[in-house]
């Protein structure tokens, strides 16, 4: 088996509150990064993507267990390794080339040397002609090459990407993302291994050789498989939209893990590191669900979330919560890697205000144990009402500080719009909805005569 260059054993990254509490923001993981691989890493926002990065090229230490470089403490070592980022992070002051140089300079290469080496990445990324042009004089595809070549100027061994090809437009994104195959297949790099973090799945799968998809709260590794296509990769191909599709399921059902699995070398099949008590409240509005059930409704009540981002010009971290409550909720199905809407999503959708909140109202205790235990707590207690504190509590047993009271607000959102409950910011208590209390008293018999 080929040693990996760089090993993180049981990382984990936290942040002390108190002397008793912590928010985790990485469980404890295993990961390596083996020569010869581009790996790609997937996860909702929140779920600790840039954080596993930072910690594995070595910028941040993890707060407990080891990363490794080649078997020894990375804390120890000089790690041969160079981060290309999302914005282009270049000195305005300098020039193209003068930018390339910059990390060799830290290194103390003499200037000669430097110099010979800088133009030839600048030739190999296509910006031979433009050494001598500031960065305000150029796009931003050729700004971002900038960044790749001052990345690859000092041949690391590994290169880490935090999303690399997200700022850029459709095209642009597409040619770089082929350069790149295109340098790395011909081995024109010296580069070993490429750590690609990415929230575009497509990219993922045109372009890593195994793809890793965290969840969230805290973040933790789903599934872990090789990608068993080859290169070229063709969008439109059967096994490249299956492959999409799976991927599209495990962000989009963050609690459930599908059951056409990829296979692993081994034939191991992978299954959720956890089972959560308490659904993960997707923090969207009832009005952004409506308004995206009435943008499916318009595509035929069925549509692939993804494209769909990409046609609206949305990010899919932004869309992902939408999808996670509308299905959550039971209004959307995902289905082969599509949305589709169910016929109480249809309901909803279609329907006047007031018909939305009782059909919401329906759904929510249904579907969402925290609103069910809010309302039932508040029927059975003899003021109806019931401090914040009481269900803080029992959340703080799977979420951090701050995400309970994320999943709270949440809560109190959904609750307030389906007139479930009243809420009292002043006294931070739950107070049964006026009307439920007055249908409460109305059922309640009379004493016989």
């Amino acid at each position: 088996m080929t040693e990996p260059i760089i090993q993180a054993r049981q990382v984990e990254k936290f942040y002390a509150q108190s002397r008793d509490a912590r928010i985790q923001v990485i469980a404890p993981t295993d990961l390596a990064i083996c020569p010869g691989e581009i790996v790609a890493l997937l996860g909702p926002s929140g779920s600790g993507k840039s954080t596993l990065l930072r910690m594995l090229s070595g910028l941040s230490r993890p707060s407990a267990g080891i990363v490794q470089w080649h078997g020894q403490d990375l804390a120890f070592t000089q790690p041969n390794v160079s981060i290309v980022f999302q914005s282009f992070a270049l000195f305005p002051w300098l020039t193209v080339l003068e930018n390339v140089e910059a990390p060799l300079k830290a290194r103390g290469m003499e200037a000669t040397d430097r110099h010979r080496r800088s133009l030839r990445i600048l030739d190999t990324v296509g910006l031979d002609g433009f050494e001598a042009a500031y960065p305000r004089e150029l796009s931003g595809g050729m700004r971002q090459r900038v960044g790749f070549a001052r990345a690859l100027v000092v041949e690391p061994e590994v290169l880490f990407m935090d999303e690399p090809f997200s700022a850029l437009d459709v095209l642009t994104a597409d040619n770089l993302r082929g350069e790149l195959l295109e340098l790395w297949q011909k081995k024109t790099i010296p580069t070993k291994a490429i750590f690609l973090v990415t929230h575009n799945i497509e990219e993922a799968v045109l372009l890593a050789d195994r793809i890793i998809v965290l969840g969230r709260n805290p973040g933790h590794v789903r599934t872990d498989f090789k990608v068993a296509l080859a290169q070229p990769r063709e969008r439109k191909d059967a096994a490249f939209t299956a492959l999409v599709d799976y991927i599209y399921k495990v962000l989009t059902q963050p609690d459930v893990v599908p059951a056409e699995m990829p296979v692993l070398s081994g034939g191991r099949r992978i299954r959720d590191q956890r089972q959560m008590r308490y659904e993960m409240l997707p923090h969207a509005r009832p009005g952004g669900i409506a308004g995206l059930l009435e943008l499916i409704i318009d595509f035929a009540g069925r549509t692939d979330i993804y494209r769909l981002a990409d046609e609206l010009g949305f990010e899919i971290d932004d869309l992902f919560p939408i999808v996670e409550a509308a299905q959550l909720l039971g209004f959307l199905r995902i289905e082969e890697g599509d949305a589709a809407i169910t016929p109480e999503g249809r309901a909803y959708a279609e329907s006047e205000i007031l018909r939305q909140k009782e059909l919401f109202r329906q759904a929510a205790v249904d579907h969402v144990l925290l609103l069910r235990q809010i309302t039932r707590a508040l029927a059975n207690k003899s003021d109806h009402s019931v401090p914040e504190e009481f269900f803080l509590d029992m959340l703080d047993e799977q979420f951090s500080g701050d995400e309970c009271r994320r999943q709270l607000e949440t809560a109190i959102s959904w609750g307030r719009y389906a007139e479930l409950f009243d809420w009292d910011d002043s006294r931070r208590r739950f107070v049964q909805a006026e009307h439920e209390h007055e249908e409460t008293e109305d059922r309640t018999p009379e004493p016989a005569p």
